[in-house]
């Protein structure tokens, strides 16, 4: 069951043991994920503009530095209703996100449960709004590691509550395993390929300050939000912002395609398959947002801004 540190009670939310009226209370929205780069992004985009945020974490420790800074903390498991029923009750709006996972079971169980989960808490707390994480491809229906986020939309799709799926890019985020090779060896290994394949990508900061909007929008039923740079990027484009970053060459090398199951499967995935078509589809194009590029929202932070910030954090 959900714990849920320096919340007031009822009778004492509004007025002092004297009688007098407190300072009203901040207008509250609950948070998955906040340890991760996207829900701490969420977080603090709501934390600047003055709203109150509950952080619902599974580790009371790492709820402690969200504490510190003026959150609510709620302890809930992904797998516990009850704690999210909790979790997610008298809050203006709800920010959702599962776990990633990279090496799923066949036909992906992990996320069916957490959807159901999420699903029976949401129906239970009924709050006013809810924005999902979710991702460009997730209305595709050829098999791929993004189809859990399809999954997960379906799953959330028919509650009956104002949501939005907010459909994000490849995250330039992801670059931060480009780092060490960049710096070290001058060469990076790209899975992106061709090496001047343009796919769209995001910030997890842009995605915080679209999530965090999308809270506060008023509106009805099912809607989703696709979200992209301003410009699309391709691996040589990677290669390039190193190159000025790092103030020497940079290249970018192609993994062989025939090799990538052998090297996940070194690398511990039991069932790499999924990653490998959720690649393909990248590469291929079909992994694409619904709408289009002249239909996605865009973001305001540039690939080189972000690469910038991954290497000087070492």
């Amino acid at each position: 069951m959900a714990r849920i540190a320096g919340e007031p009670s009822q009778s004492s939310a509004h007025r002092t043991g004297s009688g007098a009226p407190q300072e009203m209370e901040k207008t509250m929205y609950a948070v998955m994920g906040i340890t991760g780069q996207v829900g701490g992004a969420v977080a603090r985009e709501l934390l600047a503009q003055g709203k109150g945020v509950r952080a619902v974490v599974r580790d009371a420790d790492k709820g402690r530095a969200w504490s510190e800074q003026g959150c609510k903390v709620s302890l809930a498991e992904i797998s516990d209703v009850r704690a999210l029923t909790a979790a997610f009750t008298e809050v203006e709006g709800v920010f959702v996100m599962i776990p990633s996972l990279f090496d799923p079971a066949e036909g992906f169980p992990e996320v069916r449960a957490i959807s159901a989960t999420l699903h029976a808490g949401l129906l239970a707390a009924r709050p006013p709004r809810v924005v999902c994480l979710s991702t460009v491809g997730a209305q595709v229906t050829r098999p791929n590691l993004l189809s859990q986020l399809g999954i997960m939309e379906k799953a959330l799709g028919d509650l009956p509550l104002p949501i939005a799926f907010l459909r994000a890019a490849w995250f330039m985020e992801n670059s931060a395993w480009d780092v060490a090779p960049a710096r070290d060896k001058g060469v990076v290994p790209s899975f992106l390929q061709p090496l001047d394949h343009a796919v769209p990508m995001i910030a997890t900061a842009d995605i915080g300050r679209v999530a965090a909007a999308l809270l506060q929008e008023d509106w009805t039923g099912r809607r989703v939000v696709e979200l992209e740079a301003s410009r699309r990027y391709a691996a040589q484009d990677i290669a390039a912002a190193f190159t000025k970053i790092l103030g020497r060459p940079i290249r970018m090398e192609l993994v062989p395609r025939d090799g990538w199951e052998t090297l996940f499967r070194s690398q511990g995935a039991e069932n790499p398959m999924p990653r490998i078509q959720m690649l393909d589809g990248f590469n291929e194009g079909w992994i694409a947002f619904e709408g289009g590029a002249a239909e996605s929202r865009k973001g305001e932070t540039a690939l080189e801004t972000v690469l910038r910030e991954l290497v000087e954090r070492g």
